[in-house]
């Protein structure tokens, strides 16, 4: 017979120790009688059918509790589904919302680079054009120095005949002061008058 240790199972050396008492038992001469397990009075097969129709009471009276758990477990799962509808049209409200708002950022950025390409063109017409008012203005200014230079020169040249026009008198005035006498303004005088 196998050692009860070197098996390690607990099944086959409780039926060892069993059968060896009852060869040990039969061996001299004794009837064994095998004990039935009790519980409260009643046998195994009592207790099962006890339970049995205590499964079948509880099955046929918890019906109405499962009913009661299967409405709160459905009504649960029906708030669930809301909820779960209800991030669903949040989130797409929330996606929508995000591509809106990349579409505008998108736009923005293409009126910031227009702002910013017409603001050089601006930039770039505002320093063409002063650069040909200044042109303009520096030719005006040149031209309104000539013009001053030129009138300066014109008066100049006529100040200056008019002090070589009167130069020249005051000199005929002495030529002929020295050269003309009474007598030689007696005589012109006299065609002077003639002359009328």
């Amino acid at each position: 017979m196998a050692n009860p240790i070197q098996q390690g199972a607990a099944g086959p050396e409780l039926f060892e120790i069993e059968q060896a008492q009852d060869i040990v038992a039969e061996g001299h001469g004794e009837t064994v009688a095998h004990a039935q397990p009790e519980l409260l009075g009643l046998v195994p097969f009592q207790w099962v059918s006890l339970s049995m129709v205590v499964l079948l009471l509880i099955a046929f009276f918890g019906a109405k509790v499962h009913k009661t758990i299967a409405g709160g477990l459905d009504s649960r799962i029906a708030a669930i589904k809301s909820a779960l509808d209800e991030a669903k049209a949040l989130r797409a409200e929330a996606e929508a919302l995000r591509a809106e708002y990349a579409a505008k950022i998108a736009g923005a950025e293409a009126d910031a680079e227009a702002m910013l390409v017409n603001a050089r063109r601006e930039a770039d017409g505002i320093v063409a054009k002063a650069e040909l008012d200044t042109t303009a203005m520096i030719a005006r200014r040149e031209q309104m120095a000539r013009d001053k230079i030129g009138a300066a020169e014109r008066q100049a040249v006529s100040e200056l005949r008019a002090q070589a026009a009167n130069a020249a008198a005051a000199a005929a005035t002495g030529l002929i002061v020295e050269r003309h006498d009474a007598a030689a303004d007696k005589v012109l005088a006299d065609q002077a008058i003639a002359a009328l």
